[in-house]
């Protein structure tokens, strides 16, 4: 859960507010219970996501791997794990949403 921390950062920079940390400490149940409500659509965005976590792989686990080789191998396997998860959830999420607009483009059409 720690690993999307640098969601917080993203939002802050593309927003100018603090305002998913202030609802994450006034509403601490949906960190775990119901994420989606952390965030208004394009606080954080898809490719500025999979990019930070890149840059995390590439920066932390080498810094993790000056003092414990195995550590960086755990750390580096966990993210290479948690952006695969994520590449694989966008993927899902953008199909979905082409679909639906394929099948509300054909009801138009229909409806002409």
């Amino acid at each position: 859960m720690l690993v999307d921390l640098d969601h917080f950062l993203i939002a802050r920079l593309k927003t100018g507010r603090w305002s998913a940390v202030r609802f994450c400490f006034t509403n601490p149940a949906a960190t775990v219970a119901d994420q989606r409500r952390i965030f208004d659509a394009g606080d954080v965005g898809l490719l500025s996501r999979l990019a930070s976590h890149l840059l995390i792989l590439g920066v932390v686990v080498p810094m993790i791997a000056l003092s414990s080789v195995s550590l960086a191998i755990l750390t580096g396997v966990v993210l290479y794990v948690h952006i695969l998860c994520d590449v694989l959830w966008d993927r899902w999420r953008l199909e979905r949403r082409a679909a639906e607009i394929a099948s509300t483009d054909e009801l138009i059409r229909a409806l002409r």
